[in-house]
């Protein structure tokens, strides 16, 4: 009698159940503290000293945004740009005011004749203009390659992640 009923429990169509509601994961910080604090065994032996020993949470790094990879490698690489801009206007200042470009000239006189050298200037070739702009094309170019690549590397990275597991990183706290 109890197969019966417990049989007759199973199949009796009863009132239709809601699935249940996955709750939602809480923020990434709220959960690294947890895995910080569950981490940390409470019956542990203390250093002496009364120093309490760091927490650790082991995480693994599965994938990475390429949106927002791109906008981070986009403005770092502007700041190079920018950087390579200034460096190389500075370091042809620098040699401008050491007389290198005067010493360029006297030099190719020297050694061509005062006649034919008149005419020559270092500066109508390698130019604080020309070169400048040769530098600005190539930072442009140098910001499109850069962002690319980062954002290739983020693809191939989740990529490769989805296949391998990522990679294990282990938190710990400071003292």
């Amino acid at each position: 009698m109890t197969e019966r009923s417990t049989e007759q429990r199973t199949t009796r169509p009863g009132p239709a159940r809601k699935p249940a509601e996955t709750p939602a994961r809480p923020p990434l910080a709220e959960r690294i503290s947890q895995r910080l604090s569950r981490s940390e065994e409470p019956g542990a032996a203390r250093p002496a000293g009364g120093g309490r020993t760091p927490r650790r949470a082991r995480l693994r790094l599965t994938r990475i945004d390429p949106w927002s990879v791109m906008k981070t490698s986009f403005l770092l690489s502007i700041a190079f740009a920018i950087v390579t801009v200034v460096s190389v206007a500075m370091v042809w200042a620098v040699l401008g005011g050491a007389g290198v470009w005067d010493s360029i000239n006297a030099t190719v006189s020297d050694v061509v004749g005062e006649e034919s050298a008149s005419e020559f200037d270092i500066e109508n070739y390698l130019g604080t203009s020309r070169v400048l702009g040769f530098t600005m094309l190539i930072a442009a170019i140098d910001v499109v390659l850069l962002t690319a690549v980062a954002t290739l590397t983020a693809f191939l990275y989740n990529m490769s992640a989805a296949l391998l597991g990522g990679i294990d990183v282990t938190l710990a706290e400071d003292n």
